[in-house]
């Protein structure tokens, strides 16, 4: 999974971007948070404000928010990427309450459950 924060280097932007970097380390993926200042990408996506999260190249959420609004962001994706898979909920300190992804480092939660 590719995460992009893109922004126009303001500092809501660059919250963002710090906001999205905490988010991924609590949910255990493996993927750094790539920021990224090129106004035409955003552009490109056919948005015309920022920050924009993106995953894959696909914007999932415009504009500020906080870490557990990226968090649920993240996890909606990840159950995408994931059809067998209805949703994890295990986060840092949840028990997960779908044992497909117990323990399984290719499932949403990284096997952190």
């Amino acid at each position: 999974m590719k995460i992009q924060v893109l922004g126009s280097g303001c500092p809501t932007c660059k919250k963002m971007f710090e906001q999205t970097q905490e988010a991924v380390k609590q949910l255990h993926l493996e993927t750094e948070v790539e920021y990224s200042t090129d106004v035409a990408k955003i552009i490109e996506m056919g948005l015309m404000s920022s920050p924009v999260l993106a995953v894959n190249g696909q914007p999932i959420m415009v504009g500020s928010g906080d870490v557990e609004q990226i968090k649920k962001a993240l996890g909606e994706v990840s159950t995408k990427d994931n059809p067998q898979h209805t949703g994890c909920h295990c986060g840092a300190n949840k028990t997960c309450k779908d044992d497909c992804c117990k323990n399984d480092e290719n499932k949403c939660c990284g096997g952190h459950c």
